[in-house]
């Protein structure tokens, strides 16, 4: 029965992620989309902060964690996005409900195993500019949707019990369709192009976490992951056809030969330290750094962006005022909240793209006696800038996740 849900489960995520939107963002239109992949709820709502191991909660930053749980974990999280964006001229507003991550993590004594379904990149934006020529307006209109998504399988070990290391192995692929049109003054037809490229590649992941006694009371951890630049494969495809409209199918279509491209996958190093006491408070900070800078576009005639090298700062924790309390519902629920301030590697009319947020959220346990959570919070943050013609996104993300957990392969006592 269990693993009839779980495969319904996937298969419903996988159709639900090839579907959706994730992103209202202009700005992922370059590269391969916006990265809306900022980890599991429980650490989202921490800005970010990944360094601590937890035993019923499923860490998909580091591969590592998961040698520190004690139960079989199965989680999934979604999140309803509000943006305004706003320009020197004009403010518009969007909204996208969107899957975040499926995954079950299975502890076997000292080592566990994982696996799971993310979507990493999205794009998703609808524009449109006007140019003045002569006594008339032409017009350019620009649509996008699409991005990458990762399926990723791992293990990790228990050295001892200050150390645990793991390794992700993770599929990428996915698809990024883009069209534009072109309507010029005294020109009766329109012009249409369509893009689509298809992505593939692969990726490892490797995680260290490392947590000892302070005193008697208090605790330490520590954390590390490192991910290689990865070569992502674009299969790409072009075609330009004439139309009557910007809602109109094109006609007279013409395919036109455009170069298959390899567009590097940053590789990725971060490390945190946390200090607290397990099951009452944490507060940490992570460090992320990327190798931005190598990233490219999809097609070689998108020339009006640059990349350089990004990091990213987080800083968070959580507190729980009695988390084995009989009584009190509210003195069980972990509260979490966090900063977080990242250079996104992207360069455009000079401006470099910079994205800010502050985090807050709960962890609501479910009945008396289960380890199963609900965990909800709010993402309140902005990227981006108004000057050199840009645009600044004032966004709201709001995440609900489900923990839920059990213990398998306990072996029978009576047959």
């Amino acid at each position: 029965m269990i693993k009839k849900f779980l495969v319904s489960i996937v298969l419903l995520f996988s159709l639900a992620m090839s579907a959706q939107s994730g992103t209202a963002s202009p700005y992922s239109f370059y590269g391969i989309g916006d990265i809306t992949f900022k980890g599991a709820a429980e650490n989202r709502f921490m800005g970010g902060v990944s360094v601590f191991s937890d035993s019923i909660h499923l860490n998909l930053q580091n591969p590592a964690s998961v040698a520190g749980l004690r139960l079989t974990t199965f989680t999934l999280g979604a999140t309803n996005s509000r943006t305004k964006l706003i320009s020197n001229t004009q403010e518009s507003k969007a909204s996208r409900t969107s899957l975040d991550y499926v995954a079950l993590a299975i502890p076997i004594g000292k080592m566990a195993f994982s696996a799971g379904l993310l979507p990493y990149s999205s794009v998703g934006y609808r524009t449109q500019t006007l140019a003045e020529i002569g006594s008339n307006d032409s017009s350019r209109r620009f649509e996008g949707k699409g991005g990458l998504n990762k399926a990723f399988a791992g293990a990790a070990y228990r050295l001892n019990s200050k150390w645990n290391v793991g390794l992700n192995a993770e599929y990428n692929f996915g698809e990024i369709s883009t069209i534009s049109y072109e309507f010029l003054p005294e020109v009766q037809l329109g012009s249409r192009e369509d893009n689509i490229s298809e992505i593939r590649g692969v990726t490892l992941n490797t995680g260290v976490m490392f947590q000892s006694k302070v005193n008697k009371k208090f605790d330490f951890f520590g954390s590390a992951t490192f991910t290689p630049q990865t070569r992502l494969t674009l299969t790409n495809a072009r075609t330009i056809s004439t139309v009557t409209s910007a809602i109109s199918a094109g006609t007279d279509k013409i395919d036109v030969d455009v170069p298959n491209t390899i567009v590097n996958l940053p590789s990725k190093f971060s490390f945190g330290a946390g200090f607290g006491v397990v099951r009452k408070w944490l507060l940490g900070t992570e460090i992320t750094f990327r190798q931005s800078g190598n990233l490219g576009s999809r097609f070689n005639d998108i020339t009006n962006v640059s990349y350089e090298n990004s990091q990213k700062y987080s800083l968070g924790g959580y507190f729980i005022p009695n988390f084995n309390a009989y009584s009190g519902y509210l003195k069980r629920v972990t509260y979490r909240a966090g900063l977080r301030y990242e250079n996104t590697g992207m360069v455009i009319a000079g401006k470099s793209i910079e994205d800010m947020a502050a985090t807050f959220g709960l962890g609501l346990p479910v009945g008396n006696g289960s380890f199963s959570n609900v965990n909800l919070g709010v993402e309140l943050g902005r990227r981006g800038t108004k000057a050199a013609g840009l645009i600044r996104e004032n966004y709201a993300n709001f995440t609900l996740s489900l923990s839920l957990n059990d213990k398998w392969f306990v072996k029978r006592r009576y047959d």
